[in-house]
């Protein structure tokens, strides 16, 4: 099973205008003081305007946590502060949908092959 370990999620205001790549990457070195060093990756999810960045340690990603107040703020070239939320990332819950699945396939069966993965919580058939 894969669980997100040492990762920090950084969620921006929904309404504020669109930030480069670029920008996030200077904004979490010069604002947030994140040493490349202790980066192991950053993922962008755009559509939910989420950064998630996995760390080396976890104790510098509960310090930077703590230290921030879990909350952050983002300030755009136009002169707007966008408020960014800070928590430790999870995996979330994830919606997968099996196509072309003949209906001969039990639930039982689908919960047994999935469990490796995590715990179904709903099967539902469609048609």
């Amino acid at each position: 099973m894969a669980i997100r370990s040492n990762t920090i999620v950084f969620t921006f205001d929904p309404a504020s205008p669109r930030i480069t790549t670029h920008d996030i990457h200077e904004w979490l070195h010069e604002e947030i003081r994140i040493q490349e060093q202790k980066v192991q990756t950053i993922q962008i999810d755009g559509i939910k305007r989420q950064v998630y960045v996995k760390l080396t340690d976890k104790e510098f990603m509960s310090s930077l946590i703590n230290s921030t107040g879990g909350s952050g703020a983002y300030t755009h070239h136009i002169g707007e502060i966008s408020r960014v939320e800070l928590a430790v990332a999870g995996m979330g819950y994830k919606k997968l949908r099996i196509a072309n699945l003949p209906p001969e396939v039990l639930d039982d069966t689908l919960r047994t092959t999935l469990a490796p993965f995590g715990q179904v919580l709903d099967i539902q058939n469609e048609k």
